[in-house]
């Protein structure tokens, strides 16, 4: 029912292109730095562990970048990091909407007759669709550099061999990434709408914004798992 009274007609479209703007820049582009040490830190790991476990003779050296670049756009960055997003992204949407609720913030801008719904809500979820699968495609690019960056550090395989794997199967490629980007979106939608959705509706007082923003977070991460493992038999079976 919040979402369905959410999607009515902008009373000024410059305000919710700035509120757009806004939300984009605070949702996705402030959450790259976390994003990318992470992803590069995560790539090197997955290259160093593959190697040390694909230590056979009869195993092409490429397998190790091949086994990352599965690893990476398949499961790390698309589910993840969305999990890691829904911690920080989550839990900023769910106090911010929850302190302007118990500070009856929400309620003046009500009287004033605009849509909360609509003007605090809609922005946020357009621009997590629109920004997460590009944070993801960071994370994807920095994952394979951290990679690169452990195989060339440590000599385990040379590095020639893991861009080989990363390249190998490139039409493959393009639908796991597709696929990749799908999945981003539809967390994104969850991630936002389940956290304003518990941030909106809190009551009572400071100690109630912080269990709706631990809601915000268990909630999202919970059907991030759920839908992760409907969308997998959707497009991978």
């Amino acid at each position: 029912m919040m979402l369905l009274s959410m999607f009515t007609r902008p009373e000024k479209l410059s305000v919710y292109w700035a509120r757009l703007m806004e939300e984009m820049m605070q949702l996705g582009i402030k959450s790259l730095g976390i994003v990318i040490l992470m992803s590069a830190f995560m790539g090197a790991v997955i290259v160093i562990q593959s190697a040390t476990a694909i230590d056979a003779a009869w195993i092409p050296d490429y397998t190790v970048g091949f086994t990352a670049k599965q690893s990476i756009i398949l499961e790390f960055s698309p589910t993840i990091m969305s999990l890691i997003l829904a911690g920080k992204v989550g839990s900023n949407i769910a106090s911010e909407l929850g302190s302007m609720r118990v500070t009856e913030q929400i309620d003046a801008l009500e009287i004033m007759g605009i849509n909360t719904k609509a003007y605090l809500i809609r922005p946020k979820i357009i621009a997590a669709v629109l920004i997460f699968p590009v944070v993801i495609i960071f994370s994807m690019a920095f994952g394979f550099g951290g990679g690169w960056m452990a195989s060339f550090g440590t000599g385990l395989i040379p590095e020639e061999q893991y861009l080989v794997g990363i390249q190998s199967f490139y039409d493959d490629n393009l639908w796991m990434i597709t696929y990749a980007l799908i999945k981003a979106t539809v967390f994104a939608f969850i991630i936002t709408s389940v956290s304003s959705y518990h941030g909106y509706y809190t009551s009572g007082g400071a100690l109630e914004v912080g269990k709706s923003s631990t809601n915000a977070v268990v909630y999202s991460s919970v059907l991030i798992l759920l839908a992760n493992l409907l969308l997998t038999q959707l497009l991978l079976i």
